[in-house]
């Protein structure tokens, strides 16, 4: 854990167990807490310089979004996905990407292009220097910015819930730097595909992209 509350934040209006749950999604995002670690509720709240009382709080919201379980005697750890549930995860993001891919394409601005095809050259760059790490966060930027552009709030409400959630699987398979390459044509394809304006062209492209992804990731975790 490298970040502290501070009291500027806790004076904020969002309240102490928001930042700490926030944070926590931060280290599974970064890998620093990986599927199946153990959260040590005391260790959070001393770091945090806080009561327990927010971190329960935390944790149960956690819990609440499916990525974390409380297990009784035991404690609280990092939710593992399997199988079925990868594959249902994905099917539903296809869905989701398809819905953006159809709202988008019709709106999408210059302007908004331009942004995309900026962070195709830092998604670029980072994949060409063999950090997964950096890697990793812009792809999660890229695609939340494309939903965002939709202008449709409650898609990218639903959007970030299965996302938050994808984290626990996707870090294994952005930790194959070879594995970028193929993605990143993809990515290219996506911001072609909706400076057509073409609806369907848009949503085709997003929801095979998602499909792709979910292929990989079963080549890599297939023993």
């Amino acid at each position: 854990m490298t970040t502290a509350l501070s009291n500027l934040q806790i004076l904020q209006t969002r309240s102490v167990s928001d930042l700490v749950h926030e944070e926590i999604l931060r280290l599974i995002k970064t890998g620093e807490l990986a599927a199946g670690d153990k959260l040590n509720e005391l260790s959070f709240a001393q770091h945090f310089k806080v009561s327990r009382a927010p971190i329960r709080e935390a944790f149960r919201g956690l819990e609440a979004a499916g990525l974390v379980k409380l297990e009784k005697n035991r404690g609280v750890f990092v939710r593992e996905i399997g199988e079925t549930e990868a594959r249902e995860l994905y099917e539903l993001r296809a869905a989701l990407d398809e819905a953006t891919g159809r709202l988008l394409a019709p709106r999408i601005t210059e302007a908004q292009l331009k942004e995309l095809r900026t962070l195709l050259k830092r998604l670029d760059d980072a994949a060409g220097r063999g950090d997964m790490t950096s890697y990793f966060s812009l792809n999660i930027d890229f695609h939340d910015r494309v939903v965002q552009m939709t202008g449709n709030a409650t898609l990218l409400e639903f959007y970030r819930r299965v996302i938050d959630r994808m984290h626990l699987l996707r870090r294994r398979y952005f930790s194959v730097t070879h594995e970028s390459h193929a993605s990143q044509d993809e990515h290219r394809a996506i911001v072609d595909a909706l400076a057509t304006r073409e609806p369907e062209r848009a949503a085709q492209t997003m929801r095979a992209h998602v499909g792709r992804g979910y292929q990989r990731l079963v080549a890599v975790t297939a023993p």
